[in-house]
């Protein structure tokens, strides 16, 4: 993608002057080509990319979001944005009801947040083929009951393969528009 080849060239310009970095997004040349390469689908079900905007880095109370929240009606359906093994379905404070999914290199994790309910037959270790439904949109966990949506990154996984844990990677470059 050549808009991050020049976001790169400027960092290292500026570095090469004295300037300060502050903060560099996790994403990193490998992650530009494999995602890229893989044409993630939009994870909502007949809808259009033109719905949202980017709100990766925007500020949370105490930290980065790190994420993208697309906003929909309750029960929309929640798509695989790519083939993969489901490495675990897991209820939290935070997201609520949620799905890990690895891709098939298990070498990304897509999270899926926030969902009303599973889909039927969505189990730990399934494979999920890319555009399959895996829930609903909804609002568990902290997400407010009057604002449904999905909240959903990619994190890098490190060698230890740890569904919980990873660099996120803003996923908003690599959906594909419909």
């Amino acid at each position: 993608m050549p808009w991050r080849l020049a976001v790169a060239a400027a960092i290292v310009a500026s570095t090469a002057l004295g300037a300060t970095l502050l903060h560099v997004r996790a994403t990193t040349a490998g992650d530009d080509e494999t995602l890229a390469s893989r044409g993630l689908l939009f994870p909502l079900k007949d809808a259009s990319r033109a719905i949202f905007r980017d709100n990766f880095e925007e500020g949370r109370p105490g930290h980065r979001h790190e994420a993208l929240d697309i906003m929909a009606p309750r029960g929309t359906p929640v798509v695989a944005v790519d083939g993969g093994r489901v490495a675990k379905l897991f209820t939290s404070v935070a997201g609520g009801i949620t799905v890990y999914q690895f891709d098939r290199d298990e070498k990304y994790v897509y999270y899926y947040a926030h969902l009303d309910r599973y889909a039927t037959g969505i189990a730990e270790g399934k494979w999920l083929e890319r555009g399959e439904v895996l829930g609903y949109v909804g609002s568990t966990g902290n997400a407010r009951p009057v604002a449904p949506h999905l909240h959903f990154t990619i994190f890098r996984l490190g060698s230890d393969k740890r569904w919980w844990k990873g660099k996120a990677v803003n996923p908003y470059p690599y959906l594909e528009a419909r």
